[in-house]
């Protein structure tokens, strides 16, 4: 019996040596147009966890798909700052969207889709800051992408979480398609990423 006590401690305590460190995590919120395009762009980003759509920037409470008014369609990046960092987070971001439109972003008009980088602390607002500064370098033109405080991320209804992979279906003007098919015809026509091409060539996010 001592013996066989004497294993299950050693095997516990080699168990607790040999367990990898818990990943740290730290959240990055931004706008970037239609949430769902950011939201796919980021999910396949290495060391990102989670992409999460939702509205945030304005006063509004408890704001929906069909009432945001002063809020933009926003996302909330989880990642594991052992993998990727905040600077390199929001570098991507950057390169992901037209950072010279201050109207919206592509086919999609409006205030709701303009592009902001949200900062909830001192640190994130001088990473936002440089990384706008350095996307300015880039392009040698003006960056319209605001760096702005934090306000409540008010999470999006489930049907606009993970609409891009999703195999729902749903109608549209071509009839009845899965989500994914939608989307895909949705980005396609709105010249999303053949205008970031433009902007950015070959420092575009790659999907």
């Amino acid at each position: 019996m001592l013996r066989i006590m004497m294993l299950a401690a050693s095997l516990a305590g080699a168990m607790l040596t040999s367990s990898p460190a818990l990943a740290e995590t730290e959240t990055a919120i931004v706008a970037g147009g239609c949430f769902w395009c950011v939201e796919s762009d980021f999910e396949r980003v290495k060391g990102v966890k989670d992409v999460v759509s939702g509205y945030s920037g304005g006063s509004s409470q408890n704001p929906t798909y069909d009432d945001h008014t002063g809020h933009f369609e926003a996302v909330k990046i989880t990642f594991d700052n052992s993998v990727i960092s905040y600077d390199e987070l929001l570098a991507k971001f950057l390169r992901s969207v037209d950072v010279t439109d201050a109207g919206g972003q592509f086919c999609d008009r409006g205030s709701a889709y303009r592009t902001a980088i949200f900062v909830s602390n001192a640190a994130q607002r001088a990473s936002a800051t440089q990384a706008v500064a350095d996307a300015e370098a880039a392009l040698n033109v003006r960056i319209v992408t605001p760096v702005l405080a934090a306000k409540t991320f008010w999470l999006a209804e489930d049907y606009h979480q993970d609409y891009y992979k999703s195999s729902d279906l749903v109608l549209t003007r071509a009839g009845p398609k899965q989500k994914k098919n939608a989307y895909k015809f949705y980005r396609d026509a709105c010249g999303r990423d053949a205008r970031v091409k433009a902007v950015w060539g070959d420092h575009a996010l790659s999907h």
